[in-house]
């Protein structure tokens, strides 16, 4: 089963280049578009989202996409790039002070937090869980003072890291995704996000916390206990989750930023405001899209 399984992957990332011409292929902004073989369908039904993009996780090559280089808002998604930032400076055991202005401006903007208290003391580690399990923008207003050091510098340092990835429709003003200044201020695009998760996704670190249900801190000498919980309901219903990051502000609906892996092959795939409000419906998009691509696979091999 296990030789058969490897010889499935090879398989789907040959239709794969073969199909997309040996690289990736880039959506025109205002249709959709999909690589032909091995796929029964020209691409997922029933896809809500405005803007979406699947990608095989081996090459990066892109399967599907809708809008894939139309810069939007894209919420909390934006915590992936601060946790990357975060890791590339290393040093995650280093402690970091949650300073009062983290809660003030999580309470300014009405974001999601991770309950933490001014003054706390949490290690960087810890506070990246607080950040992408529970969305917690207080996490990132510290991460990103600790780490700036200050939020001018640390936003700066995110868009030099854009800037040498090559994301050409990416931009950031704010360490969480809040709308500050504005709510266009913000902004990225599926493909760009792709690339940004295939980064992310090849660091240990990350993809320990990225991964993860739950993360509970015990009380201690300078901090209060927590439980933080993942706001991904990919990550609990669908076979496979192994992250990455939901997304919600008014401007931008909801958004998810989504990696799998089902019998050893990798799917790495975004939607960008599937509703206005609803998680639901962008895990669903999510599933549809997932389901499609795995399609063929899933009739060779049973993957479950």
């Amino acid at each position: 089963m296990r030789i058969f399984a490897r010889l499935l992957q090879a398989a789907v990332v040959g239709f794969v280049l073969v199909g997309a011409g040996h690289g990736a292929t880039a959506a025109p902004a205002a249709s959709d578009t999909h690589v032909g073989l091995p796929w029964p369908s020209p691409g997922p039904e029933g896809v809500q989202a405005t803007g979406g993009a699947l990608a095989d996780g081996f090459t990066g090559t892109m399967l599907w996409s809708r809008q894939s280089n139309t810069s939007v808002p894209i919420a909390s998604i934006t915590k992936v790039m601060t946790a990357l930032v975060v890791i590339d400076a290393g040093d995650l055991d280093r402690a970091v002070t949650v300073p009062r202005e983290a809660i003030t401006y999580a309470a300014e903007y009405d974001g999601s937090t991770a309950g933490l208290v001014p003054g706390e003391v949490l290690t960087a580690r810890q506070l990246l869980y607080a950040m992408m399990l529970p969305s917690g923008c207080d996490a990132a207003y510290a991460l990103a003072e600790a780490y700036g050091p200050g939020q001018d510098a640390f936003i700066a340092k995110m868009n030099d890291t854009a800037r040498r990835m090559g994301l050409a429709g990416t931009h950031f003003t704010d360490p969480s995704g809040l709308p500050a200044p504005t709510d266009y201020s913000t902004y990225s695009t599926p493909a760009d996000l792709l690339t940004l998760g295939l980064r992310v996704m090849s660091l240990p670190a990350f993809r320990d916390i990225a991964g993860a249900r739950t993360h509970h801190v015990a009380e201690g000498p300078g901090n209060r206990a927590h439980l933080w919980q993942t706001t991904n309901l990919l990550l609990r219903d669908y076979p496979g989750a192994i992250g990455i990051k939901t997304g919600y502000t008014d401007a931008a609906g909801t958004c998810l930023l989504f990696e799998t892996v089902r019998a050893g092959i990798p799917m790495i795939g975004v939607v960008l405001h599937s509703s206005p409000h609803s998680e639901l419906v962008a895990k669903n998009d999510a599933e549809r899209m997932l389901n499609w691509a795995y399609h063929p696979i899933a009739s060779a091999l049973p993957i479950g």
